[in-house]
């Protein structure tokens, strides 16, 4: 299976739906490809209706909601690799993924919130390449109040059609 058709077998199995490429709320790219690696911005949940998940887990969000809220961003994410790329099939491997969990500080669930994000790259890439490294923090405020925000780096199978996107 190509990692489009383990995506929209995912996408059936956690009832989402993909999301449009995320449009930027500043001055940045959503996703850089330079030196074989694809680098992406930092995306926020954003559900099926197009409004942002927002909240505070420990605070006014239950796991559950922040682990949906990852999932979303994940999503945002391989939308605008789909878009940098032209799709997903150049993707080798993930390399690294960076979840911030907006969080109360005796909220200590963050890599179970990020594990949203981590499983749905394994899904649609394999337990082998879509496993990197990986880091998830807690912080006190994300922008527009957003309850994760979620980055990630990918190995390129081919840097001839680099564009610099």
């Amino acid at each position: 299976m190509t990692p489009e058709q383990r995506l929209q077998d995912y996408l059936k199995t956690v009832r989402a739906v993909m999301p449009p490429t995320p449009e930027p709320k500043g001055l940045y790219r959503p996703a850089v490809a330079a030196g074989g690696l694809l680098f992406t911005s930092g995306h926020l949940p954003i559900d099926e209706q197009g409004r942002l998940i927002q909240g505070t887990l420990g605070g006014d969000l239950e796991e559950e909601e922040g682990r949906r809220a990852a999932l979303l961003a994940g999503l945002g994410i391989l939308a605008s690799v789909r878009a940098a790329l032209g799709g997903l099939d150049r993707v080798r491997r993930v390399v690294k993924l960076t979840g911030l969990v907006q969080s109360t500080p005796e909220f200590t669930g963050q890599p179970r919130i990020i594990n949203a994000c981590s499983e749905l790259l394994a899904a649609v890439f394999g337990e082998q390449d879509g496993v990197g490294a990986r880091t998830a923090c807690g912080t006190n405020a994300l922008p527009l109040n957003a309850a994760v925000e979620i980055e990630a780096i990918f190995e390129l199978r081919d840097t001839a059609a680099e564009d610099g996107q």
